[in-house]
């Protein structure tokens, strides 16, 4: 991690963040580390303060240069962002639910960015935890009560832990029952952070059409799992309803709406 924070240091000092956002949960995705964010806000900052010190250290070796000025300035912009990682921000949990289909992980992604957040995706610490690629298809019994249930407890951990780092976090993941639900927005509350949940609503033809062209994803869902799915009565979500029948920009646009991002 403290590697990896010279590239998404150089990415934000570069106004890049949603690209250092990217490339953070998917290398965390890819190896699991999720433990090492706490330090990452340290790791970010000293990064920070060694490009500012090593422009500072060649400005100094620069004497009649036109390009003093401009170099300065940047060592400046490097300095005030290694102070900046060190302060605390705002954070806030949003979970997104609804059937397989529906568009969950596309959205999560989306609004990643915006956020500055940590995307945790029960897909993908199904994958983890039995120790394949996250490609790499998984037999039913991954998909027994139990193994479920261990798969939400991670979920829930890792999306307290990354509160607990100072970062946002998304929760990704059906959430079916009417506990799992409620158990993320306790966690927001233990944490004292806003809790927004949002539900994806979308025709049975339109969730099946995008589960039969899926490719190179985490998730197994297929068309089959989500007649099962439809068998399953959610109860009555408390959560925003955002109608996720078109296209993506349109769900992001409502979602924005919902999470009162402008």
């Amino acid at each position: 991690l403290y590697d990896l924070a010279f590239l998404l240091m150089d990415l934000e000092h570069r106004e890049l963040g949603d690209f250092a956002n990217v490339v953070l949960n998917r290398y965390l995705d890819l190896t699991g580390e999720d433990d090492g964010l706490p330090a990452m806000p340290l790791f970010l900052s000293s990064r920070a303060a060694i490009r500012a010190h090593v422009t500072a250290t060649v400005l100094e070796r620069t004497a009649g240069s036109g390009s003093r000025p401009a170099m300065a300035a940047e060592a400046r912009r490097y300095l005030d962002l290694s102070a900046q990682y060190l302060r605390a921000r705002s954070r806030r949990l949003v979970a997104i639910g609804g059937l397989s289909g529906t568009g969950k992980s596309t959205l999560a992604a989306a609004l990643a960015s915006s956020l500055g957040a940590r995307v945790v995706r029960s897909d993908v610490i199904r994958k983890q935890s039995f120790g394949v690629a996250l490609e790499t298809p998984l037999p039913p019994a991954a998909y027994a009560p139990e193994a479920s249930h261990r798969v939400y407890e991670t979920l829930r951990r890792r999306a307290r832990d990354a509160l607990e780092a100072g970062y946002s976090v998304i929760v990704d993941a059906v959430s079916l029952k009417p506990e799992e639900r409620q158990s993320f927005a306790a966690i927001a509350a233990a944490s004292a952070v806003p809790f927004s949940g949002l539900w994806l609503e979308a025709p049975a033809a339109t969730m099946e059409r995008r589960l039969r062209v899926r490719r190179h994803d985490a998730s197994d869902a297929s068309p089959e799992v989500l007649a099962q799915q439809l068998q399953q009565d959610p109860g009555a979500p408390d959560w925003v309803r955002v109608d996720a029948s078109g296209g993506a920009a349109d769900c992001l646009a409502a979602a924005r709406r919902a999470l009162a991002l402008g």
